[in-house]
């Protein structure tokens, strides 16, 4: 008996070490770890099976581990970089003030990634023009159609893109189609199946499976990507549904304002292998790029910013708050989730401290009501300091736009939200041009015209039962 009771004290304060020892390491706030090594030392067992079950970030871990996973070469990078090189831009060779040389730096040490000269870009709003123009990229493509999105429904919106992709494959194009696992469920009948009866090649990224188990309701792949023939490129926050007709959607409470683009250029290469990417990613097959080298149609200078929890460094977050903390004049947001870290939150405060006019557009009415909830908690601290922020009316408004002074802008599939910086597969593309962020800025102007400020009394005067509820879901807020 005496020896079980020496075993047992011995197991517990080896348990109790190992655990708070573990979160010493890996924990990346002080308080975080403070409370996690007092749990773990003051409660024998208890604590350490607490920390087990709560403590461990498992979304980093499992996507680290299905990286691993990967075959180590999955895409021949050479013909990338060789042609990359022709039009690679340096950050010193910008010719711009020193705050977007100085963001220019933060990316290409970030994403590893060259800044690419020679691009254009089309703004598309809505589905009634980027549909239209999606689709007849994929009727004119002869070589390559590559097509990533997060939901594909098949509505009527859903059966023009998979007749399109079903005439490409009959012209000899390699048509390759990579859906969400999560994504894919927003519609009762699967796009995936409908594809693959037509012939498309299709990929479902981590579905959700029960033998063998796979139950990954997080590590989303929410990037929204279509190349043709390697130079012609789409990227932006628009799925693939009727939600997104503004205009002609009969279900009025579902439609979704958005935003999506055009590319052409050498920076549709760095689209091409972020999908390539994502294909080995799901498949294990290697694939060469298409065969062409970087033809300039523009003066925009682009680089492509894929981020997912399987890096070492939140690169979106990261570059983020650098643009922040390098602006001179204003920063327009416009997220329609909006759940920031609190380093995110202090750069932003700074910002409005310094002088900076810091204006964040919200939509006044959520889809997802319990995120608005959350948001509303975090509100107070920002309208404080200076930030101005306001809610614009419906129709529920998805964009997501990111712009630093004038000349710098981010547009692409993340939100302002823990699930797209930290448990999200996301691809954003970073611009450097005048022209562009000027009609990006007087959209999201526009938007502020039409929409309501949010003052201090509005938050404080929330009636008791209210700031209780959205103080609970703002407990929920890095899981949300």
């Amino acid at each position: 008996m005496l020896i079980l009771n020496w075993v047992s004290i011995s197991l517990s304060i080896f348990l109790s070490i190992a655990t708070a020892g573990h979160a010493l390491l890996h924990k990346r706030s002080p308080s975080s770890a403070l409370g996690w090594v007092a749990v773990c030392l003051v409660f024998p067992f208890a604590g350490p099976v607490l920390y087990f079950l709560f403590g461990i970030n498992r979304v980093e871990t499992r996507a680290k581990k299905l990286k691993d996973r990967q075959p180590a070469s999955l895409v021949d990078l050479q013909d990338y970089e060789k042609a990359a090189n022709i039009v690679s831009v340096a950050p010193s060779e910008l010719h711009l003030p020193l705050r977007f040389t100085q963001i220019a730096q933060i990316s290409e040490k970030v994403t590893g990634s060259p800044l690419l000269a020679g691009n254009r870009l089309k703004i598309l709003h809505n589905g009634e023009a980027a549909y239209p123009d999606m689709i007849n990229a994929i009727a004119s493509a002869r070589k390559t159609v590559y097509l990533t999105t997060y939901i594909f429904d098949t509505t009527s919106s859903g059966k023009r893109f998979i007749d399109a992709l079903a005439k490409a494959v009959q012209r000899g194009v390699d048509v390759r189609v990579i859906i969400d696992g999560i994504g894919e469920l927003y519609s009762m009948t699967r796009a995936g199946t409908k594809l693959k009866k037509a012939g498309v090649r299709v990929a479902r990224f981590l579905p959700i499976k029960l033998f063998p188990p796979s139950l990954n309701i997080n590590l989303r792949n929410h990037r929204k990507i279509l190349v043709a023939d390697g130079h012609t490129g789409y990227t932006g926050g628009i799925n693939i549904g009727d939600r997104h007709l503004v205009k002609t959607y009969k279900k009025k409470k579902s439609r979704m304002v958005d935003i999506h683009f055009r590319l052409t250029g050498p920076i549709v290469m760095q689209l091409e292998q972020a999908f390539l990417e994502d294909w080995a990613f799901c498949t294990g097959e290697q694939t060469e790029p298409t065969p062409s080298l970087p033809v300039q149609s523009g003066n925009v200078f682009c680089r492509a910013i894929a981020d997912g929890p399987d890096g070492d460094i939140n690169k979106l977050a990261t570059i983020l708050i650098g643009a922040i903390s390098s602006a001179r004049e204003h920063i327009l947001i416009m997220t329609p989730y909006f759940l920031p870290s609190a380093e995110m939150i202090s750069a932003l405060k700074t910002a409005a401290l310094r002088g900076i006019d810091v204006r964040i557009v919200l939509p006044l009415q959520n889809n997802l009501p319990f995120v608005q909830w959350a948001s509303n908690k975090m509100l107070y601290e920002l309208i404080y300091w200076g930030v101005q922020i306001y809610y614009q009316p419906p129709p529920f408004v998805h964009s997501k736009l990111f712009l630093c002074d004038d000349q710098y802008a981010q547009i692409g599939s993340a939100n302002l939200d823990p699930r797209s910086l930290r448990l999200n597969f996301e691809f954003n593309i970073e611009l450097y041009d005048r022209e562009v962020t000027a009609m990006l800025s007087v959209h999201v102007k526009d938007s502020i015209q039409k929409s309501k400020k949010i003052t201090l009394a509005a938050i404080e005067n929330r009636p008791l039962v209210i700031k209780i509820r959205d103080a609970l879901m703002w407990l929920f807020s890095p899981y949300l």
